[in-house]
């Protein structure tokens, strides 16, 4: 195997957990949260559905954060064994977030174990709920941290680059790197609002089935409800994002957006297609990027132009761009229409029909994540390191990285398959109807 092809697996294999990491990762981070939320609903209205909805979200949960595990491990693997030049230069910079996410890690699990181990043990809802906060916290600093990382690696600081070697290193700088605000908001949040939406497409999905009506319209109203908060707050760090861009990653934004030429007032580019560099069936909002980027509609943006062709990134990122924005508008829209239209008690909102693109929100909210994370990685290349390390430079020299990525892909393949089982098996046998009515019982016994 030649030096290109090691590269070229190498990225491969790399795409691969990390597309199949993220949606484990993206559900570990937000479902805490929202089971915290259920918690404290339950006991505020004095409501024993949303108690039991948060333990069954909370069942539900330890599959996937299992899972996370496994192929966090990978990722961690793989960092070592196919960017051995990325780890060289690199780990001793920003070694200490990789150690913080760690700690986050137990911190959360800890808690968690505690949380479920106690169910039937608190007479005070209250004090129960108490445990769930460092649950919540521990899993969005793991988010903040390895979020860290990867800003690092979109704009890199912290040390001087003496002759290839690092001095002069402050992990601390290169933590509070200029892309880290933006990035780590943008990632917490997301993973709160795919999170809510993956939930309201169970609930959805359970009603079209017949399942026990108020247990599940409640479910579906609160994760519906908490979605359209959080895709709102998604759209306000997007526009952020896209100002980090303009400043200090101007061609990814230009690739992403088909920016040839430097102008202002520049028309923001959606959908279309690349033919032989010329764009056609485009959506053009003019004046919309220079409003993106820069709040002014007349800025001038920088183009394509201004940059070498070996440092421009892939072109097709548009396509994730266009996904992603698409999908969060269109959840957008569908939340905020439900929660309107259930308030108002609109008949429509109750019919099959309404139910099942409310199921169909779950998966393309996990599109969406992985057509954003997407954008992200390419949209960085050719640079594992922005301006320092060129990604051809960091891979591997190892010929054996074609037999590592059929070997991998099939563990995820197990791994996907087993922990949709073991969640079918787990709500199948213990229905939410049968668990209401045994907790219904023993409260009746407890009044006796």
């Amino acid at each position: 195997m030649g030096m290109e092809e090691s590269v070229f697996f190498s990225r491969v294999l790399t795409e691969l957990t990390l597309s199949f990491h993220i949606i484990y990762a993206t559900i570990g981070v937000g479902i805490p949260l929202l089971i915290m939320i259920a918690h404290w609903v339950g006991i505020k209205k004095n409501d024993e559905h949303y108690i039991v909805l948060a333990r069954r979200w909370t069942r539900g949960f330890v599959i996937t954060v299992a899972v996370g595990v496994v192929t966090g491990t990978a990722i961690g693997l793989q960092l070592s064994l196919l960017w051995p030049k990325f780890m060289e230069l690199a780990g001793n910079t920003i070694a200490l977030p990789l150690f913080m996410e760690t700690f986050a890690f137990f911190f959360e699990a800890i808690f968690l174990g505690i949380y479920i181990y106690t169910w039937d043990r608190f007479e005070n809802q209250k004090k129960h709920l108490l445990l769930l906060i460092p649950v919540a916290l521990g899993a969005s600093f793991s988010a903040v941290f390895i979020t860290i990382v990867n800003a690092f690696m979109n704009a890199p600081q912290g040390f001087d680059l003496v002759k290839g070697e690092l001095v002069n290193v402050s992990p601390l700088l290169a933590m509070f790197n200029p892309a880290m605000p933006t990035k780590v908001a943008h990632v917490v949040v997301t993973a709160y609002m795919t999170s809510a939406f993956v939930l309201a497409s169970i609930g959805a999905f359970r009603l079209l089935k017949g399942s026990n009506q108020v247990y599940h319209q409640k479910a579906l109203f609160l994760t519906m409800k908490l979605g359209l908060i959080f895709s709102i707050a998604t759209a306000i760090l997007g526009d952020f994002s896209g100002k980090y861009l303009a400043e200090y990653q101007p061609e990814k934004l230009a690739a992403a957006e088909w920016h040839f030429e430097t102008e202002k007032g520049a028309p923001l580019i959606l959908y279309g297609v690349l033919d032989d560099g010329e764009i056609k069936y485009a959506i053009k909002i003019p004046f919309g990027l220079s409003f993106l980027a820069h709040s002014n509609p007349n800025a001038e943006v920088i183009g394509l132009d201004q940059f070498k062709k070996s440092d421009v990134p892939p072109l097709y990122i548009h396509y994730m761009f266009d996904i992603m924005v698409t999908i969060g508008m269109w959840m957008s829209a569908l939340s905020f229409v439900y929660v309107i239209g259930t308030w108002r008690k609109w008949p429509f909102s109750e019919t099959k029909w309404f139910r099942w693109l409310m199921v169909l929100g779950g998966p393309l909210s996990i599109i969406a994540i992985e057509a954003g994370w997407w954008l992200d990685e390419v949209g960085r290349q050719p640079w594992v390191l922005r301006g320092i390390l060129r990604t051809k430079d960091a891979a591997t020299t190892s010929g054996q990285v074609d037999t590592m990525l059929w070997l991998f892909a099939g563990l995820y393949l197990v791994l996907g398959i087993g922990s949709v089982f073991a969640l079918w098996q787990m709500f199948r046998r213990n229905p939410v109807e049968r668990e209401l009515a045994d907790r219904a019982a023993d409260r009746a016994g407890e009044m006796k």
